[in-house]
């Protein structure tokens, strides 16, 4: 099926009314589906949507959201619910500050026009309901997709990605009304794409091309005849694309394969472990081979870069006292254990010691505007406290293990010797095994 301007219905004469940038009409035999391409923060995507609605009377609206955001965005008031300490617990610390910066940037790109991000799935919501139209859900959760988007970069592509959600957060730059129309415009778009693919490729992949294919195998999944689907501008060609396969049997509709958060690899695994194991393996060759004086240094050498890099973390967070204490006690201690980082420690204490009020959760995407709103605001100040108690901590690890290597050469020709002799009195001992 071409992306041209007229698509004919199997056996007949009829055509489909003309696409434009925004609207693509698609008909496969006596099945018809309308895509409509958005500006998230876009007041003329509110009218659009509600106009085409009302012009199509659809069968079924495709949305793209998912079930989690649909109950966000229909309950205002669900954000009373979050316990931050719960949030740490199932170790989203680091999705939810994502997800918080990220719908930060998209209210201020939206600020100039007046509009929050989302307000036109609600709008093609609202008209679907008034015209007594079944709506359905046709993105994955966002979760998934943030920790697909994760678990798939690499350690410099992890760093490129904290890099732009920081930068994202503290950028002062506001759209103009012109520039977020252009946005639906494919030459921008794909300039857009390209960027995106060029600096953060595994993102992209995951943001894009797997939600092209998710959005587009629900969308065809949907019930009814006449399918309309309100989703983002950049969607547009690929979700086309994928359905015209969809349609010709080239591809299943199964997602199974991209709904899923892809397990630790087994050598990520490995690492988790080995790290700790040798740290503690140093500490005791410093005792055997290089005496209590080398031991005791090592140990201590463990203990104040752990400790003291996780409590300035802690410290730089704003955290409070009680907080830093912990990040100094206890992240030597957590550091060998895999299950159990210092950030979730700390970031519970700061917590419990200064809880969050109603008026935190309230401002908490205004306050994620500006470095000042990170440490007014108590919710993000335990992000906080919980990223760079992590950090500090990591960077300790490094910092110690790369001293422990230092200390062991002075001593090393005592760890060769010993192993020498385990070598050959194991050797001698299967000799007198055999002999026999």
């Amino acid at each position: 099926m071409s992306d041209s301007n007229k698509m004919e219905s199997t056996g007949a004469e009829n055509t489909v009314p003309q696409n434009t940038a925004t609207q693509k009409y698609m008909k496969f035999g006596n099945r018809e589906i309308i895509l409509v391409g958005t500006a998230h923060v876009s007041q003329e995507s509110i009218d659009e949507v509600t106009a085409v609605i009302e012009k199509e009377r659809p069968e079924n609206v495709a949305i793209e959201l998912d079930e989690k955001r649909l109950a966000n965005m229909k309950d205002p008031e669900a954000w009373r619910k979050m316990d931050i300490i719960k949030v740490l617990k199932n170790k989203q610390g680091f999705l939810m500050m994502a997800n918080i910066i990220l719908a930060s940037y998209q209210k201020k790109m939206g600020k100039a026009e007046g509009v929050q991000p989302g307000d036109e799935m609600l709008a093609a919501m609202n008209k679907a309901d008034e015209l007594g139209i079944p709506q359905t859900m046709v993105d994955r959760q966002i979760a998934v997709t943030l920790r697909r988007a994760w678990a798939m970069n690499g350690f410099w592509g992890k760093c490129k990605l904290l890099a732009a959600l920081i930068s994202s957060a503290f950028s002062k730059e506001q759209a103009t009304p012109e520039e977020i129309e252009n946005l639906k415009k494919g030459s921008e778009m794909d300039s857009m794409m390209n960027e995106l693919s060029d600096y953060l490729p595994k993102v992209k992949q995951v943001l894009i091309d797997e939600r092209d294919r998710y959005l587009a195998s629900k969308i065809w999944e949907a019930k009814g005849n006449k399918v309309l689907a309100v989703l983002g501008a950049g969607h547009l060609p690929g979700v086309q694309a994928y359905l015209e396969k969809l349609a010709s049997g080239q591809v299943k509709s199964d997602v199974s394969d991209i709904d899923f958060v892809p397990p630790k690899k087994t050598f990520g695994k490995i690492v988790s472990w080995l790290i700790p194991v040798l740290i503690v393996l140093f500490i005791i060759a410093g005792f055997i081979f290089g005496g209590q004086k080398k031991g005791w240094e090592m140990l201590s050498s463990w203990v104040l870069w752990n400790g003291l890099l996780a409590a300035v973390g802690a410290l730089i967070a704003g955290g409070h006292p009680l907080a830093v204490l912990v990040s100094l006690v206890g992240a030597p201690f957590t550091s060998l254990c895999p299950f159990v980082g210092i950030g979730l420690v700390s970031g519970i204490v700061q917590a419990a010691v200064v809880k969050p009020t109603v008026a935190d959760m309230e401002s908490l995407s205004e306050s994620s505007n500006s470095l000042k709103g990170f440490y007014k605001n108590r919710i993000l100040r335990v992000l906080l406290v919980f990223i760079l108690s992590s950090l500090g901590s990591t960077v300790g690890t490094f910092v110690a293990g790369a001293s422990f290597v230092a200390a062991i050469t002075s001593f090393f020709d005592k760890i060769v010797e010993w192993v020498k002799g385990v070598f050959f009195t194991v050797v001698d001992w299967f000799k007198n095994i055999f002999s026999k």
